[in-house]
């Protein structure tokens, strides 16, 4: 269930029983379509649908399981990914990505990688001024004009 602020309760969707899923592979398997099936036990098409192909594939008709935590792809390429960021510190999100598909052929999207960091505790670098670390190439910001010696802002 779930219950909001101001005290109004929508109990949550449950899955189809494991004896109403039964009846439709039987109704579908006796001959009939699955929007017949649909119509006749009173199911949207999707769900037939969707349950016929779990049927034909794997043999299976009950329910997955609802919540609980899913285990991210990356975890099985821990120790490539820490590994190719110890090596090269100033590796780009990006350019990891690309070097995990040529390595390993599993596909990840750059957001994806930094949130399995972050998740995994692993924190962006800082320099000893407790700002992020700037790309050597990179001129101060206008913030920084003012932290210079006043006889250099006079030249």
């Amino acid at each position: 269930m779930i219950r909001f602020p101001d005290g109004e309760v929508i109990p949550m969707t449950r899955p189809y029983s494991t004896d109403l899923r039964e009846r439709v592979v039987a109704f579908v398997e006796a001959g009939h379509s699955r929007h017949q099936a649909a119509a006749h036990f009173q199911v949207s098409v999707s769900f037939v649908v969707k349950l016929m192909k779990a049927y034909r594939s794997s043999g299976r008709i009950s329910a997955r399981p609802i919540g609980g935590r899913r285990h991210a792809k990356l975890d099985a390429h821990r120790i490539f990914l820490v590994r190719r960021v110890s090596e090269k510190e100033d590796i780009t999100m990006p350019e990891l990505a690309a070097e995990l598909m040529a390595e390993t052929g599993t596909q990840a999207d750059p957001a994806s990688l930094s949130r399995w960091f972050l998740r995994n505790g692993y924190r962006v670098k800082k320099n000893a001024a407790g700002q992020r670390a700037r790309s050597p190439g990179r001129p101060p910001s206008a913030r920084g004009m003012d932290q210079q010696p006043a006889a250099e802002n006079a030249a």
